[in-house]
């Protein structure tokens, strides 16, 4: 990487490092689902190693952030983004298990609240 690109880079770490922690996230989940060593995930949060550009819209889903967001470019306002709350972490589990129990959880869920609304 030469002195023109360092920065750069450095601030795509700084939104990638930021983005995985919003989501409570470590770097391994995040490599895992990436199909990367952790320690190349671990060198894009610190803006020492390029990311080949294929990988970008992968690393943008799973952050769960817009390519834009990712890469930097200024789209207006946006709402701060906290932690992932509970509902959110159990929706993330969920999304791990086979398409059997997930179609499982959602058949009760849908009975719950079929049940709720009378």
């Amino acid at each position: 990487m030469n002195d023109q690109d360092a920065p750069f880079f450095q601030a795509l770490g700084s939104r990638i490092a930021s983005a995985r922690k919003a989501l409570n996230r470590t770097q391994q989940e995040l490599a895992d689902q990436l199909g990367v060593a952790q320690q190349t995930y671990a060198k894009w949060e610190m803006g020492r190693a390029r990311i080949q550009v294929d990988m970008l819209p992968r690393l943008a889903q799973g952050l769960q952030v817009s390519m834009d967001e990712l890469v930097g470019v200024k789209t207006g306002p946006q709402p701060k983004r906290g932690p992932a709350n509970k509902f959110e972490k159990r929706i993330e589990r969920m999304r791990k298990l086979p398409r059997t129990k997930q179609q499982l959880i959602l058949d009760m869920l849908d009975a719950f609240l079929a049940k709720a609304s009378h």
